[in-house]
């Protein structure tokens, strides 16, 4: 991935978002996946901008099944937004960088 963005599999899920000290914003994708590909440098320059502020992670549900199951995962890209390891918002396919910016203040309150 990125310096700012963490590819993470099943078993980094809780120590990486559920006990983050950071509210987290999850990105499930798939390789094959469109609007993954389309989503993939928003998520980046918006991971830059807010470094240090909200942590950005991406699940790759083709090989990460379990995390995207419990989360009842169905279409990609979803973005979770995870604060204090609860999910308090979430965004189902692609938004250009300002709504997600948007997105995120409102979710997080930063």
């Amino acid at each position: 991935m990125s310096e700012h963005v963490l590819e993470i599999s099943d078993g980094q899920f809780a120590s990486e978002v559920l006990q983050a000290d950071l509210p987290v914003v999850v990105d499930f994708w798939a390789s094959w996946c469109g609007p993954c590909r389309m989503m993939a440098p928003v998520f980046e320059e918006v991971a830059a901008t807010m470094a240090g502020t909200v942590k950005f992670v991406k699940v790759n549900v083709d090989e990460n099944r379990t995390t995207a199951g419990k989360y009842n995962v169905m279409s990609i890209p979803t973005l979770l937004f995870f604060k204090d390891g609860a999910v308090v918002d979430n965004q189902i396919g692609f938004v250009p960088k300002e709504q997600l910016q948007q997105k995120i203040k409102t979710a997080f309150g930063v």
